[in-house]
This record gives C-alpha cells, sequence and structure tokens, in this order.
C-alpha cells in the first residue's frame, strides 16, 4: 500500500504522453507512406516528422492532408455545364491549321477534364496593371446582366474600393453580381469591406472559409484562380489579383505580370469553371442559358479553359504543360515567380534543352517570398547544365505566368510552375492555339529579356558555398512548401 502511495506517478503519466506522441508520429508516416504520393513528397514529409516531430506533425495536420478523391460537382452536373457551352458556339472551325502536337494537346485537356476548343477568340494581352484594370473598370461599368468575379486576393486598398464600389452601383441599378474570393488570401480585409456589399445587393462569398474546427481540412487548400466574367460574353483571366500593388508596383519597381481579355466562346470555359466553384462554395447551380449568351466571334485565337486543384483524379494542368513541353521542337520561354518543378517537369526540360530546343527561363531577381526564391535558386543549376538559358528580371517583380512554344501554344493564367500550384491550389489557364497570339507572347518575352541579367553556368557555380548550402536544404522541402 505504502508503494502505491509514493509511487511517482508523474512520471508515469509524462512516459504515456511520450508513448502515445511516438506512436501518432509513427502512425502519420505510415498514412504517408501508404498515400502513394510522389516518393520524392512522401520522403520530404518523413523527413519533418522525424527531426521536427511536434512542429512536423502539427505542419502536416494543417498541409500535408490529401483530398484528391474529392469532388466539387457531380458528373451530372457537370455535363449539363458542358452542354451549356455548346449552345452559343454553333459549328466550331478552328482559326488556324494545327499540328499533330497541337492537336495531340487539345485531346489530352478534353480527356483530363472534358475541355473542349473554343475557336475564333479575340484577346488583349496586358503586362502591366494600369491597363488591364482600367480595360476590366470599363467593361464593369458596362455590364447590363451580370458579373461574376473570382480573385484569390480582394483588397480593400484603393484599387479594391474603386471596384467595391462600381459593383455596389452596378447591384442596385439591378445587375446581378456574384464574388468568390479566397478566405486566407483575404484573411486581412476587413468584414465591413465586404459587408458593404452584401447590403447592396452583392453575393460575396469566400472560398474554403477557414475556421475551428475544420481549419486542418481548409488551410492548405486555396482558391488561386482570377477571373472576370461581364455578360457572358467578355472574361478576363492571367495572374492579376485585385490590389494596388499589381497596379502601382513593390517598392523595388514595377509589379511586372501577364492577364488577357477575352471576347468570344471561350467565356464559356471561364463561367463554366466559375458555376462549379460557386456550386462547391454556394450549392447554387448556375446553369440557365442566360449565363451562355449567343456569341459571334471573329478572332483568330483558339483557346481550351483548362483547371487543376486538389481535387480529382488527374493533375490537368501539371500534365498540359508535360506533354506543351515534350511536344516542343523549336523553342519554350517560360516566365514565373516561383521554379519548384516536379521531377518529371526538371526532366522533361532538361531533355528539350539537350535536345537543342532554345529553353529559356525568365524569374525575378528580387522575390516576395526570401524561402520560396531560395527554393527556387536550387533548381537553377541542374537546367543550367542541360544548356537552358536563364533570365533575372531586374525591373521589379515578375509575377507572370506564361508558356510559349513553338510559335503555336501559348499559355496564361494563375498556375506558378511550382509544387504548391500543381498540387495544392485551384488554378485556371487559357490553353491558346494561335501563331499570331504565340508571337505577340514571345516578343513580350523577348522585350522583358532587356530588364534582366543572364546567368551562365559558370558564375552560378562561382557563388557564395554557404548560400548553395542554404538553398539545398530549402530545397529538400520544397515538396511541402
Amino acid at each position: 500500500m505504502l508503494d502505491f502511495l509514493t509511487y511517482n506517478w508523474s512520471d508515469w503519466v509524462y512516459y504515456s504522453i511520450y508513448a502515445a506522441f511516438v506512436l501518432t508520429i509513427i502512425f502519420t508516416i505510415i498514412v504517408v507512406i501508404l498515400e502513394n504520393r510522389n516518393p520524392v513528397k512522401s520522403l520530404a514529409w518523413i523527413v519533418v516528422l522525424v527531426f521536427l516531430p511536434i512542429g512536423g506533425f502539427i505542419f502536416y495536420l494543417f498541409f500535408g492532408q490529401q483530398y484528391r478523391h474529392t469532388r466539387m460537382i457531380s458528373r451530372h452536373k457537370r455535363r449539363i455545364l458542358q452542354r451549356m457551352s455548346d449552345t452559343g458556339s454553333g459549328t466550331p472551325t478552328v482559326s488556324s491549321p494545327l499540328s499533330p502536337a497541337g492537336k495531340q494537346q487539345i485531346q489530352l485537356g478534353y480527356k483530363l477534364g472534358g475541355t473542349k476548343l473554343f475557336v475564333q477568340n479575340r484577346i488583349e494581352i496586358f503586362t502591366d496593371g494600369a491597363s488591364k484594370f482600367d480595360a476590366l473598370i470599363r467593361d464593369l461599368k458596362g455590364a447590363t446582366a451580370f458579373i461574376h468575379l473570382q480573385y484569390y486576393i480582394f483588397d480593400n486598398d484603393s484599387l479594391g474600393n474603386t471596384i467595391k464600389d462600381i459593383l455596389v452601383e452596378k447591384a442596385r441599378q439591378g445587375v446581378k453580381i456574384r464574388v468568390l474570393y479566397d478566405d486566407v488570401g483575404c484573411w486581412r480585409v476587413k468584414r465591413s469591406f465586404h459587408d458593404e456589399m452584401r447590403r447592396a445587393g452583392v453575393e460575396i462569398r469566400p472560398f474554403f472559409k477557414v475556421t475551428f474546427p475544420q481549419l486542418a481540412n481548409k488551410l492548405n487548400y486555396r482558391n488561386h484562380r482570377k477571373v472576370a466574367i461581364i455578360d457572358g460574353k467578355v472574361g478576363y483571366i492571367g495572374g492579376m489579383n485585385i490590389a494596388d500593388r499589381y497596379r502601382d508596383g513593390v517598392s523595388w519597381g514595377v509589379w511586372r505580370d501577364t492577364h488577357i481579355r477575352i471576347e468570344g466562346t471561350a467565356v464559356y470555359g471561364l463561367q463554366t469553371a466559375f458555376s462549379i466553384d460557386w456550386s462547391f462554395t454556394s450549392q447554387e447551380f448556375l446553369s440557365a442559358a442566360a449565363y451562355y449568351p449567343a456569341i459571334k466571334c471573329e478572332g483568330n485565337t483558339d483557346i481550351q479553359i483548362l483547371t487543376g486543384g486538389p481535387l480529382g483524379e488527374w493533375k490537368e494542368i501539371a500534365l498540359s504543360f508535360l506533354r506543351a513541353i515534350s511536344n516542343a521542337k523549336s523553342y519554350i520561354y517560360i516566365q514565373t515567380p516561383y521554379f519548384l518543378p516536379t521531377d518529371s517537369l526538371l526532366k522533361v526540360l532538361q531533355v528539350a534543352a539537350l535536345s537543342k530546343v532554345d529553353v529559356r527561363l525568365m524569374i525575378p531577381a528580387h522575390g516576395d517570398s526570401r524561402l520560396l526564391q531560395l527554393a527556387s535558386q536550387s533548381y537553377l543549376r541542374n537546367i543550367l547544365q542541360a544548356g537552358v538559358k536563364v533570365y533575372f528580371y531586374q525591373a521589379g517583380f515578375l509575377h507572370a505566368k506564361t508558356i510559349v512554344i513553338d510559335d503555336e501554344f501559348s499559355t496564361v493564367g494563375s498556375t506558378n510552375f511550382d509544387f504548391r500550384s500543381f498540387d495544392h491550389n485551384f488554378e485556371i489557364n487559357a490553353f491558346m492555339y494561335s501563331p499570331d497570339t504565340a508571337k505577340r507572347l514571345k516578343q513580350i518575352f523577348i522585350d522583358d529579356m532587356q530588364q534582366c541579367r543572364n546567368i551562365s553556368l559558370g558564375e552560378w557555380i562561382r557563388r557564395p558555398r554557404t548560400t548553395r548550402v542554404v538553398e539545398s536544404f530549402v530545397r529538400l522541402m520544397s515538396p511541402v512548401l
């Protein structure tokens, strides 16, 4: 009896908690292995859990869980939207003859997401925020039926309030307005900013609202799309959010981005993507014919609208990038703010360069995230050794997300060339098939090269060893950044 009373129960509790935690870490590692992820990514999570067990476990709860087999919308509803996108387009006639590689690319997009080719669209390319937002504001003011906006960031700064006031006024005029914003992207925006729009009749909703106890299920999966649809006839897609810095620049220079304005039936593709996200968020299914009005356009750009995200069977945009790059015969020009490629994309870029395809990569010299910049730089030696030409944009922050290939194929959208965009974010890109559009984007890349510093392999190897060591350590974690 005396032994029982004098037993050190605090030690028993301590060892019990410790054993339970160790078993939890072991169980989590087993779950990671059984998920059959990319081995590199699985290994990164295992390293984090072993060497930083407490922080690693918390990090896994927030950022590591997968939901790829979840559906955003039923197959039946998706078929309805696909049929609606056929109503106003008539008999499709491609604007330009397609190469076998182009036809193969289009077929892949259709197989991955049922994404049809919308022909004869007219596009306008914006490379600065001032011109893009001037055009968007004109179109918003001219809306007569509906406005659908979806942005990762819709800030309550000068630009955000300008657009908010337009939406409030148009709602009072009877225009139907729906707005989707990302809950994490807009976490600093005051509730009063959204409430003012709601009082005026604007339907505004957060995507994947982060609340307890579901915080760990949602925090890592963000809607990174930037889309505007006006009356079903005009659409915008690209890299610019609604915030002053996208128009006015940053402290170290301009904000260099790319966005496009679309007139034509490709707007149906944007509307379908918005309808799916809106249904997922609000349970309201937007399938009325009014959202797919008859459109007659005689442009020269054929477009597929591809979406990607953490839900569903395939990584649609990553696989489409892989196919487009592997099809290249002459050149590949890539602009991205972050370069953290999957192993397959890294290899296909190296193979292209070694095969004497002119591969050029442009990234910012000064990034907005030191960690991501270090991780991006860790991959440069791999591609420089293969012959890829690397350019550091020095006039400010390069946020453009574009790829141009062989004077036929080009893509503009929200997708960065990194793990997060390919695996975790909800993204959207316009895949364009047009010699004229490809040549225009190619020329923009060449013009941007005047603001760049070309990096040589010798220069990159001679950098301080400490810098390279830090980059290598950050790279170990790049699959989970």
